[in-house]
């Protein structure tokens, strides 16, 4: 770049000489004279120009070479880590400069002094204990020879078991049979006499179908709310609910119908009951 101007330089310094001999020897008007004289003074100009931006480049190149050199020691190695101390008290201190480079440094980790856990006491002091204590307490314990027997429920007795099997067979044999007041009041009576019977839920629920068969829904609905309450977890418990809904419905008791159909299909989700129980709550809405 620089030699570049200065070829620049030096065509612009022989132009003018030679405009001149040409208007020397050339027989040109007046008009031409300022013409050329205007342009040498363009000329000029333009070469002042460069000049000045000749010397900035200069002196910017100047500084370039004093940074480069100024930065060349600090590139030397970095005393070792082993003796720090003796390196900073014999190099010289560096100018500071903010286009000096920061040479890495070496990270030394230290690892932390390794004590031992403080020690905790384990000795125990052994105390015997006293002799009336000794003895109470082997008086107050059970003898091994007698033996607490465990208690067990007694074994149901197989007779028992089928006579009432067989009654609650007739009972509901009397509703098929349209014996339906007798039947009514013999499973009323076997689920009273036997409540932990697996059937006395059965025995309530078939109790209540009599009663609709004979159009007593109030006398029903008392028999279902008990089957309800008594045996919530008996397998005739969703069909009791039904039929307690119903007869709300033949009682005028809408409000509750639909709170009974509304717990079957949020308790018993899924189910047979609870599918019949959305039909019935739909077809109440319209």
């Amino acid at each position: 770049m620089l030699e570049r101007l200065l070829i620049i330089r030096r065509l612009l310094a022989v132009v003018p000489l030679c405009a001149l001999a040409a208007c020397a020897h050339d027989s040109a008007s007046q008009a031409d004279m300022a013409a050329l004289t205007a342009e040498l003074r363009a000329m000029r100009d333009q070469q002042t120009r460069l000049n000045d931006r000749l010397e900035r480049l200069e002196r910017s190149n100047a500084v370039l070479r004093a940074r480069s050199s100024s930065q060349a020691p600090a590139a030397a190695p970095s005393p070792s880590p082993q003796a720090p101390a003796k390196a900073s008290s014999t190099a010289p201190a560096p100018q500071p400069s903010s286009n000096v480079a920061v040479p890495d440094l070496t990270v030394v980790k230290l690892k932390p002094k390794s004590e031992p856990a403080p020690a905790l006491p384990t000795k125990v002091a052994v105390v015997e204990p006293d002799a009336e204590d000794v003895e109470l307490f082997v008086s107050s314990s059970p003898e091994p020879s007698e033996p607490a027997a465990p208690a067990s429920a007694p074994a149901p007795n197989p007779a028992v078991t089928a006579a009432l099997d067989a009654e609650f067979e007739q009972a509901v044999a009397a509703l098929r049979t349209g014996n339906v007041e007798p039947g009514v009041a013999k499973l009323q009576s076997f689920a009273e006499l036997n409540p932990r019977h697996p059937r006395a839920d059965n025995a309530l629920y078939f109790a209540g179908l009599g009663m609709i068969g004979m159009n007593n829904h109030e006398g029903a609905a008392q028999v279902f709310v008990r089957l309800i309450e008594t045996y919530p977890a008996g397998d005739a418990v969703l069909d009791g609910m039904l039929r307690l809904a119903e007869c709300r419905l033949k009682l005028n008791q809408r409000e509750d119908a639909r709170a009974l159909y509304t717990r079957v299909i949020t308790q018993f989700p899924g189910t047979a009951a609870a599918t019949q129980a959305e039909q019935r709550l739909a077809s109440l809405s319209h």
